[in-house]
């Protein structure tokens, strides 16, 4: 039993241990969701990587819908949705839809980087290089797809339309603590790519 202060997550890349395959590794994510929850940790994020063989984590949306249905109550999320390599308009699609069948328990969360080499960032969004410079505009469209009817134009991410599902915004640099604090978004730092920036970081988010 975990002590009733303290919330634990988890993040998910959904590797391919030796010996297994495709199949088996996504079996192994909703084990472990599972074993997550039963054990009352508040969530758990999967990954975005694309053109890695030892991960099957290049679809993240179908992979958060699987882990939802195979479980009650826990938040499902991703940790994140690489958005250069993405339409804000098919993302907040995607998880609209995940809010309407699965109510408040799917997370979104976002990163600039593309999760991959170039070479495949390419093939994922032909414009990837000014996807990167984009990212604190799209991040505005999607949290004015998920808002109420009143601020939406002709275009509608339906039905994500007043689901407000949460956005968090990952990231390894003070770029990334300035975008969220200025959004008055929630911030994850990855302590594990730039440990030397992390405090610096988390003071920028703190102060602005």
């Amino acid at each position: 039993m975990m002590p009733k202060s303290m919330k634990y997550s988890a993040l998910n890349l959904v590797p391919i241990r030796e010996g297994n395959n495709e199949k088996e590794a996504i079996s192994q994510m909703v084990a472990l969701a599972q074993h997550l929850e039963q054990n009352q940790y508040e969530r758990l994020w999967i990954a975005e990587h694309h053109n890695a063989p030892n991960l099957v984590s290049s679809a993240t949306a179908l992979l958060i819908q699987h882990a939802l249905h195979h479980t009650n109550e826990m938040r499902i999320g991703s940790g994140g949705i690489m958005l250069p390599n993405h339409a804000p308009l098919v993302v907040a699609e995607q998880f609209g839809t995940l809010n309407t069948l699965y109510g408040d328990r799917v997370d979104l969360g976002l990163g600039r980087a593309p999760g991959t080499d170039m070479a495949t960032a390419s093939a994922l969004r032909r414009d990837q290089h000014q996807g990167v410079y984009q990212f604190p505009d799209e991040v505005q469209q999607l949290l004015q797809y998920f808002g109420p009817d009143t601020i939406q134009g002709y275009v509608k991410a339906i039905p994500a339309v007043d689901k407000n599902v949460p956005i968090y915004i990952l990231g390894s640099s003070t770029d990334s603590a300035h975008l969220a604090a200025r959004k008055g978004l929630p911030y994850v730092f990855a302590g594990h790519f730039a440990p030397q920036q992390m405090q610096e970081a988390i003071a920028i988010y703190k102060d602005l």
